[in-house]
């Protein structure tokens, strides 16, 4: 069978240029192998947790706020456009894109921060890796392998950055960050894809939440522009319609800027394959200075206005606190452990490997039962 319903330059990602996967399997009949990669993410329980994990506000704030699982899917219909247009491999973009958030920890970015603060002496966490653990080995599904045996590209995407002395233990899929070598132009898009969804959709979320207002934002010029430009047209609108006209024309912008520069650092690079867009020590998948100019002040305004907002401020210290406490108590008596996690860690030959199953058990957790957790173990109240 073919991989796409057009036929894609070498430089693109494609069955034939794969490399593959850790263990070997029959191809699929009906699908590509990026495809099958993309279904069983879909079907993994770390996917499904990320319903329940949160992005910038905590799972509990509101039903409308964006998820870990809504962010992935908002990712993914950015990459495939986008994908498209270049002619690129639709699927890989995809897989990569739901894929990339798997191994956060419960509330979000707080969370991160405080889990690698716990874990600093034993190499500490971040979350990319943890991803990479998690379809690599975590994930127990098929008699054959642990993890989701995806293929190498995905892995690859999927890594978006890494120390180099994370890198030296990875093998192949980790090469790339001591060789100052790029991943394949998929995995460059997903990453990219990821700032826009993530930056835009704040801009939403926060407006939501009442904690910026459309006044500030006017000061950052992506949004100014598109702001103008709708009141031109529909002086009269009002409400939610207001913000969301605005924050799809922002997103077009930027995709816009990001095809067609991408088609022209392509072409000027004259790469013939997929070999070539790695050899180079610079990616193509990227924005005009002006747009990337643009987005950094609209990042530095989210940094400023919105992410250090009291309101977020308070959320992540009781974040802080939660993850802290957790892993404090199991560390202290490893017994407050479920039986299956305990068992993991009696299997573990050093003592880092038993702190790491149980940073593998908080990262496993949802906002919603990190908090439960932590209730059941220090209120006394709870008494199960």
């Amino acid at each position: 069978m073919t991989d796409a319903p057009y036929r894609r330059p070498p430089y693109a990602a494609s069955r034939s240029n794969s490399r593959g996967r850790c263990f070997p399997e029959e191809p699929p009949c009906y699908r590509s192998e990026f495809q099958r990669d993309r279904d069983r993410i879909i079907h993994c329980g770390a996917f499904r947790r990320l319903e329940y994990k949160t992005q910038v506000f905590v799972n509990h704030e509101g039903d409308m706020f964006r998820t870990r699982l809504t962010h992935s899917i908002e990712v993914a219909q950015i990459s495939r456009s986008i994908a498209r247009a270049l002619q690129i491999n639709e699927d890989l973009t995809e897989s990569i894109a739901l894929a990339h958030d798997l191994g956060h920890p419960p509330f979000g970015h707080a969370g991160q921060e405080a889990l690698n603060l716990c874990m600093r002496a034993y190499d500490g966490f971040e979350h990319n890796l943890q991803s990479l653990r998690i379809v690599s080995e975590l994930e127990k599904k098929y008699a054959g392998f642990d993890g989701l045996n995806l293929t190498f590209e995905t892995r690859e995407g999927i890594l978006k950055h890494c120390s180099k002395r994370w890198a030296a233990q990875l093998g192949e899929v980790g090469q790339r960050f001591l060789s100052n070598q790029q991943p394949s132009l998929e995995a460059q898009l997903a990453n990219l894809a990821d700032e826009i969804a993530y930056n835009n959709h704040d801009v939403d979320d926060g407006l939501r939440a009442g904690l910026i207002d459309i006044e500030e934002l006017l000061e950052i010029e992506l949004f100014r522009k598109q702001y103008e430009a709708f009141r031109r047209l529909f002086p009269d609108i009002t409400g939610r319609r207001v913000i969301h006209e605005t924050i799809r024309r922002m997103i077009n912008e930027q995709v816009v800027d990001l095809i067609e520069n991408s088609r022209q650092q392509i072409a000027a690079a004259t790469v013939v394959d997929i070999d070539s867009v790695r050899n180079l020590n610079h990616p193509l998948i990227c924005f005009t200075d002006a747009m990337q100019a643009a987005n950094l002040e609209l990042k530095q305004f989210l940094r400023h206005r919105l992410y250090q907002h009291y309101r977020v401020r308070r959320m992540s210290a009781k974040a802080r606190r939660i993850i802290q406490a957790l892993f404090s108590a199991f560390i202290e008596d490893p017994g407050l452990l479920p039986d299956e996690t305990q068992l993991q860690q009696q299997a573990c030959h050093s003592e880092t490997d038993k702190v790491r199953v149980i940073a593998d058990y908080i990262a496993g957790m949802t906002d919603r039962y990190a908090i439960s957790e932590y209730q059941r173990l220090f209120d006394p109240m709870q008494l199960t």
